[in-house]
């Protein structure tokens, strides 16, 4: 296993402010393991753990993920603070709703330079640290959403189908150093993901589209009583890395309505397959 043993792990997550990154940073400091946890803000997120929480083994980051200079001091911080880096946790994104059509040039950007470009700089900052060591776990938090898409969530199911190749391609390139690669799918959970503060929206929206006007609405209505409960998201993650437990592989699917999107996927590729069997091998060369 990667993970150490003899004496408490250092973590870096990012998005710690609310959802399941605050649920992880409050469950990692109750452990007694060391903590550098980035936000957009600091006061929030310190605001958030509450006073039952002893901090002192928590490192809080102001950082703009898509600055790769301010990434590397945060890593470089990180383990001079701590004195070294076990965990990553690449918990940072939002949620994005709307037609194709509708999702402007600048949404596009905003979007993939949070879920693609900012995973991508914590990766270059903090792989050497754990190649040097031949140990350390990347948890990179995904979504059900980057294994299939629905109507709606063509922006955000491309930035997380991005994260999921990337992922696949690494756990490949670092097994050799000792380095494990995990990707977490979850559903639908009950934190502040489908709130009016999180959930952006586009400036401009086409009447042509009411379908998906009413499923903004629903997904509005939904927040509260979404299946998912974030703190044993949480507990699942912590469980994977800690103690190994867990599916084997490199993902996790946290949630039911996760595993059924999943199974759905995958019986539709199947059928896909299964019709493209004989057709596939039409255009190779000619068998000399």
């Amino acid at each position: 296993m990667s993970y150490p043993t003899d004496r408490p792990a250092t973590w870096f997550v990012t998005g710690t402010s609310r959802g399941l990154g605050l649920s992880l940073v409050r469950q990692l400091l109750q452990r007694g393991d060391a903590v550098a946890a980035t936000t957009r803000s600091v006061e929030r997120l310190t605001g958030a753990l509450g006073e039952g929480v002893d901090t002192s083994r928590l490192l809080p980051l102001a950082v703009d993920l898509t600055d790769e200079q301010a990434v590397t001091a945060a890593v470089e911080r990180t383990v001079e603070h701590f004195g070294g880096l076990d965990v990553v946790v690449n918990n940072a994104g939002y949620g994005f709703l709307a037609a194709v059509e509708e999702t402007t040039d600048r949404d596009v950007r905003a979007m993939l330079d949070v879920q693609v470009v900012g995973v991508w700089n914590v990766l270059r900052a903090a792989l050497p640290v754990m190649r040097r060591r031949r140990s350390g776990h990347v948890v990179n938090v995904s979504s059900v959403l980057g294994l299939t898409a629905v109507p709606g969530w063509g922006l955000y199911c491309a930035g997380k189908f991005a994260l999921e190749a990337m992922s696949e391609a690494l756990a490949g390139e670092v097994a050799d150093f000792g380095i494990d690669v995990s990707v977490i799918e979850p559903g639908y959970f009950r934190t502040s993901f489908l709130t009016r503060d999180s959930l952006a929206l586009p400036e401009q929206t086409e009447a042509e589209y009411p379908a998906l006007r009413a499923m903004v609405q629903q997904h509005l209505e939904l927040q509260g009583s979404q299946l998912g409960d974030p703190e044993r998201g949480a507990a699942a993650i912590i469980a994977r890395v800690v103690e190994g437990t867990g599916p084997a592989g490199l993902r996790q699917l946290l949630g039911s309505d996760a595993h059924a999107y999943a199974t759905a996927k995958v019986q539709t590729l199947q059928e896909t397959l299964d019709a493209n069997r004989d057709s596939a091998a039409a255009t190779d060369f000619p068998a000399a």
